[in-house]
């Protein structure tokens, strides 16, 4: 059975007579399937809206687990763009998704919770790389929902045709994210461990010649 095929056919129907008015009868008649079948296959109205979501977040939760790399958010953000990559394949299907999601409150709310599936998903990446301390966990919070956002931004211009280049405005929105975080990295303050009785002067001396070392080295 071809799955993507009912809901093109569910899809069409909600845009043809409204989403309250469209009943589950109505789908599997328009799409030749028996009742039983219908919610064999999808369980629910709701879910013939959003039945790939589950495959898609596995096959992004499977790209992080096989990316071979340490938790960093670069590894986040090349996930990320499965995502986005996936949606704008679908073309007009994914907007009229977006046209439902946007009107229909049950529809909006799930579509909420697929976005804080993905958040939690990726903090919890984040966060297997970190030494467990409330920092770290924040700063795994706070990465995750930085990429989401910016997906969601990318995402909703593209499903408003307000943006013919989703590709380098996804570019542009994660390299904003990476700026952002790469600047709360450098303002991390530094704990400088002395002898006592070590003076000032010869602290900043030592700096000196350390950071001038390390300038040399690169």
């Amino acid at each position: 059975m071809d799955r993507e095929r009912v809901q093109a056919v569910a899809l069409h129907l909600f845009a043809e007579r409204g989403y309250d008015a469209t009943s589950v009868d109505d789908i599997a008649a328009a799409a030749g399937l028996s009742r039983s079948t219908f919610f064999r296959l999808y369980g629910s109205k709701e879910a013939v809206v959003f039945f790939d979501h589950d495959a898609l977040l596995a096959r992004v939760e499977e790209r992080l687990h096989n990316s071979g790399a340490e938790g960093t958010l670069a590894t986040v953000t090349d996930a990320v763009k499965l995502v986005l990559m996936r949606f704008i394949g679908e073309g007009a299907r994914a907007r009229a998704r977006y046209g439902l999601t946007s009107t229909v409150t049950a529809l909006k709310e799930r579509e909420l919770v697929s976005g804080a599936r993905y958040q939690s998903l990726f903090r919890r990446y984040l966060s297997s790389w970190g030494d467990g301390s409330p920092a770290s966990e924040l700063r795994a919070e706070l990465m995750a929902a930085a990429v989401v956002a910016a997906h969601n931004h990318v995402l909703r211009r593209w499903l408003r045709g307000e943006t013919e280049d989703p590709h380098t405005e996804i570019e542009a929105a994660l390299a904003e994210v990476h700026r952002i975080h790469a600047v709360s990295d450098a303002e991390v303050p530094a704990v400088v461990v002395v002898p006592s009785g070590t003076s000032m002067r010869q602290v900043e001396a030592a700096v000196r010649r350390l950071v001038g070392s390390s300038d040399t080295a690169t």
